[in-house]
């Protein structure tokens, strides 16, 4: 019966996801937002929702490693899904097509998770009114990151190339919906992968306690890849929309995002700092999705390849790095 209730959930977080991300479309082509800023705040908000609701629960039921575990695990398999979809649409080159303004929000990724490196290397169980030190600097440096990324967005804002939509082929439906049904729309979409979302974590929870795996790799790999299904599809529809920014603001968005929500497990937590408590595996899933994060941003930065598979390069070392990360967590573990 948990199978079932894993593949029903699956099915409808599928489904729910899809629609997200066509509201999101909608909104980001109608308002002064733009794909990158919907994707990296709304979208990417939204398919966290799972992450949320696993974290904090795993704080509750006291099992820590779980809620670190599907946070770090969650952000190395975002980035692998981005690699995945860049080797299948390899063609349309999608790091080259992307603005130069996602390399603001992979920057702050890439400064959270060296944050939480650390924080689990030093082990400090110093807390400020019963929330861990490293836990409210990233809380802190999440919320200036995030402003100084949307003064950014607006000031940069240009009109998106041509190419990056389809044409009329978005659907009559789409192009005729309004802002106002693209935003209710969005919030009933979020609101059912928050519930979907969660049934697919506490079934894959179920799911790998049967069979017998440790509680970081289930963290950083199963539960992390079940709660991330959101964000697969999210992007899989943006870039069939060929909405290339909203793609790759939801992936690096949700990964910040994420951040956020480890900051918000330690103030569940009340016997100390929460970092300070976990199995030192987690550092395995903190490495890995440090060179990932640098990859991407390589990958955006070169905007020119003489050759298709001199372009593929970034992709292939995400695959490779992500597969070996996960092999060492399931051995460490």
């Amino acid at each position: 019966m948990v199978f079932v209730w894993f593949v029903l959930a699956a099915v409808v977080t599928v489904y729910a996801a899809m629609k997200l991300s066509s509201y999101a479309d909608v909104i980001s082509t109608k308002t002064a937002m733009g794909g990158l800023l919907v994707g990296t705040l709304l979208l990417a908000g939204a398919t966290s929702l799972p992450e949320v609701t696993t974290s904090l629960s795993a704080v509750l039921i006291g099992n820590n490693d779980i809620a670190i575990g599907n946070v770090l695990g969650s952000n190395l398999f975002n980035v692998f899904i981005l690699a995945c979809f860049d080797l299948y649409y390899r063609k349309r080159k999608l790091f080259l097509q992307a603005s130069n303004d996602h390399l603001y929000t992979a920057g702050l990724g890439l400064l959270l998770t060296l944050l939480v490196m650390t924080a689990l290397i030093l082990r400090l169980d110093f807390t400020i009114i019963g929330i861990g030190l490293d836990s409210l600097l990233i809380a802190i440096i999440y919320v200036v990151g995030i402003v100084v990324i949307g003064r950014i967005s607006k000031n940069n804002q240009t009109v998106e190339p041509v190419e990056s939509h389809e044409p009329i082929d978005k659907t009559a439906s789409n192009f005729t919906m309004t802002v106002r049904h693209a935003v209710i729309g969005f919030i009933i979409a979020a609101i059912v992968i928050m519930g979907a979302g969660t049934v697919l974590s506490i079934m894959g929870d179920q799911i790998a306690v049967i069979t017998g795996l440790g509680s970081s790799f289930i963290g950083s790999f199963l539960v992390a890849a079940t709660t991330s299904l959101p964000e697969a599809v999210s992007v899989f529809v943006a870039l069939r929309l060929k909405n290339i920014n909203l793609a790759m603001g939801s992936i690096l968005g949700s990964n910040i995002f994420n951040m956020l929500i480890l900051a918000g497990s330690d103030v569940i937590y009340r016997e100390g700092a929460i970092i300070a408590s976990v199995s030192d595996s987690h550092l395995l899933t903190a490495i890995g999705v440090t060179v990932l994060s640098i990859i991407a941003i390589w990958a955006v930065l070169m905007k020119k390849a003489t050759s298709t598979i001199k372009y593929m390069l970034p992709s292939i070392l995400i695959v490779i790095v992500y597969f070996t990360t996960s092999y060492l967590i399931f051995i460490n573990s």
